[in-house]
């Protein structure tokens, strides 16, 4: 099977070990990026892994669960560009449990072979560190036996690709192996076409253009994604926008995805000087346009309650059906919090 190159995996991914002599179990191995600057290792692990307290690094140090290039080291060794530090822990990582959830799925086609659904925004597509519950893939084995799964018998049943959590609209998930790997060769071979719809902080100056610049992890915060232009880091990626309606202070975009890079769109709007409306993660969650003031900034603040998330829905999907061959094209319409802040942003330019 093809290694599904749009299912990006953080370096961390809890991976488990045969169990030695101690019953360790191998939970993250960490490979030090080259431009990582010299940080304590409790400080790096504290911001670098989900959940992880200070404290909880210093007694994993303090009892040689964590080693750097295989060998034990204290709370104050400084790590250093490509070093490789291990975490083992007395207990296999809780993700090789995937419990089954009789929660609803908005299901739009379905066959033999695979469906599409429509993910509601708030939904993790799978289960992980602080969400081990209510997750798309915890559903998905409820309402189906016997789902595929990829990464070399990793535990992602039926997942070809994933959406943010906060991020709404369509999937396509494999009922098959042979629908999995076809589908994984359309991803890898970016036939698949999937457009975004996005609500973004100004007017581009150009109506329509591609960003490109390699993704990859920002070198001063590991939890957001950075534009490198230069290609001195991450990975390449595409995105091809065009302006749908311009309403003055912010404007909404259709974005199509050439790769599909985590956090692709929301890190290369930022990057053009647009970030999505209200989203946290990239500066989009305070006003960016317009004064910060009055009635206005009433007008603002309201809006973000609206939609409290980054403006994003996966409108649009298509791709060849893996058995018939045919083209499979789907469209959804906004979710309602979507649609009510687009609609007030309307209202706001009709009467200015």
């Amino acid at each position: 099977m093809l290694p599904p190159e749009h299912l990006d995996q953080p370096d961390e991914e809890p991976l488990l070990s045969d169990p030695d002599d101690d019953e360790l179990y191998e939970h993250y191995r960490i490979s030090v990026d080259p431009g990582q600057n010299l940080m304590r290792i409790d400080r790096f692990l504290t911001e670098r892994l989900p959940n992880a307290t200070r404290t909880k690094v210093q007694n994993a140090i303090d009892t040689e669960s964590v080693k750097v290039n295989g060998n034990a080291v204290k709370a104050s060794y400084k790590i250093k560009p490509r070093d490789m530090i291990t975490v083992s822990l007395p207990h296999p990582p809780r993700e090789t449990d995937i419990l089954p959830e009789n929660i609803p799925l908005n299901i739009v086609y379905e066959d033999d072979e695979l469906l599409v659904l429509n993910k509601p925004a708030g939904m993790v597509v799978h289960p992980a560190y602080s969400n081990w519950s209510g997750t798309l893939v915890n559903a998905l084995v409820y309402h189906f036996q016997n789902l595929p799964t990829s990464r070399n018998g990793a535990i992602r049943p039926g997942l070809v690709h994933r959406i943010d959590k906060d991020t709404s609209g369509l999937m396509v998930i494999a009922k098959t192996e042979f629908a999995m790997t076809h589908l994984a060769r359309q991803f890898f071979e970016h036939t698949i076409e999937r457009t975004y719809n996005a609500l973004v902080w100004g007017e581009p100056k150009e109506p329509a253009g591609t960003i490109r610049g390699h993704i990859g992890r920002s070198l001063r915060d590991r939890k957001v994604q950075a534009v490198f232009p230069d290609g001195s880091q991450g990975k390449h990626a595409v995105t091809h926008y065009r302006v749908l309606k311009q309403l003055h202070y912010v404007s909404l975009v259709e974005c199509k995805l050439e790769t599909g890079r985590t956090h692709q769109i929301r890190a290369h709007m930022q990057y053009l000087g647009h970030p999505l409306f209200n989203d946290a993660t990239y500066g989009g969650d305070r006003i960016l346009r317009g004064n910060s003031v009055g009635s206005y900034k009433s007008f603002v603040q309201n809006c973000f309650a609206l939609i409290p998330r980054q403006a994003l829905h996966a409108k649009s999907l298509g791709f060849e059906h893996p058995r018939t061959r045919q083209w499979l094209q789907f469209d959804s319409e906004f979710p309602d919090d979507f649609r009510a802040v687009l609609t007030k942003w309307e209202n706001y330019l009709d009467k200015r």
